[in-house]
């Protein structure tokens, strides 16, 4: 990793997604930290980053770096903490059952990934996926429900719907570029982890019957 990437690129990437998940477009436009729960459940992704070598702290905070290199890596990690919060507390719904459903979509998930100790690649795949099936849950499906019904059939279904689930999946009403603004935010959050300081790989030569081996490793 170059020293302006480090030093810039990666905080403010992921600075921008802590900022951008804060905000609610509603009447008024309001700002809003993460929640409590997200932030365990950032803790836990955030080891599970470190597990599946998403990223190396050890290339960030190291004895062998300077005082303000590793302060800037220990900012970098901050980042990536209350980025994965913020992206957490963000496509989460805001109350009833699919506030239950997708917290648990999210725990699950973690689970998973803590146990299959996948590498890289394959993680980041799984958690892109989790993230965009709760975007869809949240901005799509329940924007749908949440939305105006000008049409008969419209309004039939929202009635439907929050008679079978006593008002459960009433969420709180956002403008429309509500759902653009979490998408760019996404976007600019898988920016972030792609361009995260991977675990490096070494090659490890042992010896065998018809001479020497190279095989990968971590370092």
């Amino acid at each position: 990793m170059t020293p302006a990437r480090e030093a810039f690129a990666l905080p403010l990437t992921l600075l921008t997604v802590v900022l951008a998940g804060g905000i609610r477009l509603t009447t008024p436009v309001a700002i809003e930290p993460p929640t409590l729960f997200s932030l365990v459940l950032a803790s836990v992704l955030t080891a599970v980053f470190v597990q599946s070598g998403v990223v190396d702290p050890t290339r960030l905070l190291r004895a062998d770096r300077s005082a303000l290199a590793n302060l800037n890596g220990l900012l970098a990690m901050l980042a990536l903490f209350l980025a994965n919060a913020q992206v957490i507390s963000r496509l989460t719904p805001d109350t009833g059952l699919p506030a239950l459903g997708v917290s648990l979509l999210f725990f699950v998930t973690l689970l998973q990934l803590g146990a299959a100790s996948l590498e890289r690649a394959r993680c980041l795949r799984v958690w892109a996926v989790t993230l965009l099936t709760a975007f869809v849950v949240k901005f799509v499906v329940l924007a749908a429900l949440a939305g105006p019904a000008d049409r008969p059939i419209a309004r039939a279904l929202q009635v439907l719907v929050d008679g079978l689930t006593f008002g459960s999946l009433t969420q709180p009403a956002e403008r429309p570029a509500a759902g653009y603004l979490a998408f760019a935010m996404l976007g600019t959050y898988l920016l972030g982890l792609v361009i995260l300081p991977p675990v490096q790989r070494r090659a490890l030569a042992i010896e065998t019957g018809g001479g020497r081996q190279e095989i990968g490793g971590r370092r």
